[in-house]
Order: structure tokens, then sequence, then C-alpha cells
């Protein structure tokens, strides 16, 4: 369910979206200085799959209600 098309296709939406906002609070400025290393590029990939990860959740969880 979580690989089928159109949900992928939101929740990959949402995680590009409120991952951006959560980049530009958080690293957005790290990065502009130039002094990003690994361990930001880790911190920003997890910025974005966390709300990848609570958008599957969400996903599930109201597929479960239905039924």
């Amino acid at each position: 369910m979580v690989c089928y098309g159109p949900h992928l296709w939101r929740t990959g939406l949402t995680a590009l979206v409120v991952g951006t906002v959560l980049f530009a609070i958080n690293q957005l400025d790290v990065v502009l200085a130039g002094r990003a290393g690994a361990g930001t590029w880790i911190k920003t990939g997890i910025t974005f799959l966390v709300p990848f990860t609570v958008a599957n959740i969400g996903l599930l969880l109201g597929r479960r209600r239905h039924r």
C-alpha cells in the first residue's frame, strides 16, 4: 500500500515540502556558510525521511480505521 503510486506520490510530495521547510530552519545557515560536512548531510537526509515516514504511518492508520 505504501508503494502504491498515488500514495507514494502524495507522501513523497509531503516529505519534499515539509523536509525543505525543516532543512531551511535547521541546516540552511550551515550549508550557506560552507561548513556542511558529512554529519550535516546525514541530518538533511533524516530531515526528509521523517515527514515521509510520518505521512506513511498516517496513511496506514487512516486506512486501518476505514476497515
